[in-house]
């Protein structure tokens, strides 16, 4: 496996560092790890475990961390797309004002500044504040039409964050936590247990990235990778980062005990098609 790239691996410990609103893990948040999940295929592992839900991943969140700007206003956008990949998204005039909101607030965030700041220095972004913004609308998200598609039917933001289902059975996307403890605190989250493959890391409750397993209304994900705990804020900056200064659809980098894989797929090398972490390497301290 190629070494972490050095300099994007700095700027990234220095969007880490920069993280105010991270939740710390065990104090701020819990999570029940529970057991290994199935190996089984797709679609039964899902008629096997549909009968009845299991225990929730999150055993307690601290919610008063959503009462800050940040999270509120990537809150507000969680319920603007239609999950079904296939069905046109229409974007009304509300939605479209509350994205624009969300990039206001986080390019005023430290992360996002620091990431700006580099890639302005990399000459990949405009200095002009309002021009970036026009850059970030356009890469996360501007729609665009998905695989089997006719129609534009996802964005970057949607699929990352919010998630998507294809063919009423396989859930794409959904790397977020914010989303996925809101989707299980309604009910519609069945968690399956953590995903764990020879020479990855051994999971446990204390770390920031989890590979796991889980069903999202009526489809499952059989397999993904998330953060957890962190603030929208640095994921927006940290992804950013990766798909605009890397051509590569697998950057390595090492910042604070982890050592990590972030996957970014380009769409047509104009928006974000997914992007997630994958952990290699835990340092312990």
């Amino acid at each position: 496996m190629s070494e972490a790239d050095p300099e994007l691996s700095s700027m990234v410990q220095e969007l880490w560092n920069s993280d105010t609103n991270r939740l710390k893990p065990g104090t701020d948040y819990r999570i029940s790890l529970q057991g290994k999940a199935g190996t089984m295929d797709v679609q039964s592992q899902y008629e096997d475990d549909n009968d009845g839900k299991g225990s929730p991943l999150f055993t307690f969140v601290d919610e008063t961390i959503f009462k800050k700007d940040t999270y509120l206003a990537f809150i507000s956008l969680l319920d603007n797309y239609e999950s079904a990949t296939g069905v046109p998204e229409v974007v009304t005039p509300e939605e479209e004002a509350e994205n624009h909101r969300f990039l206001d607030i986080m390019v005023q965030t430290s992360s996002m500044k620091l990431a700006h700041q580099y890639l302005v220095r990399k000459n990949i972004s405009p200095e002009d504040l309002t021009d970036f913004k026009k850059q970030l609308y356009r890469i996360w998200f501007e729609l665009y039409a998905r695989r089997g598609s006719s129609k534009p039917d996802s964005s970057g933001f949607e699929h990352v964050f919010v998630g998507e289902t294809r063919g009423g059975r396989t859930v794409i996307g959904f790397h977020n936590w914010i989303q996925l403890y809101l989707q299980e605190k309604l009910g519609h989250i069945d968690y399956k247990g953590y995903s764990f493959v020879a020479n990855s890391p051994q999971p446990d409750e204390n770390k920031h990235i989890l590979a796991l397993q889980f069903c999202w209304k009526d489809g499952i994900k059989p397999k993904g990778s998330i953060f957890l705990g962190v603030s929208p804020e640095f994921e927006f900056a940290l992804y950013t980062l990766c798909f605009l200064s890397s051509p590569n659809e697998r950057v390595k980098v090492s910042f604070s005990v982890y050592d990590v894989e972030i996957v970014c797929h380009h769409f047509n090398q104009k928006h974000i098609g997914t992007t997630y972490p994958v952990l290699v390497r835990y340092h312990t301290k």
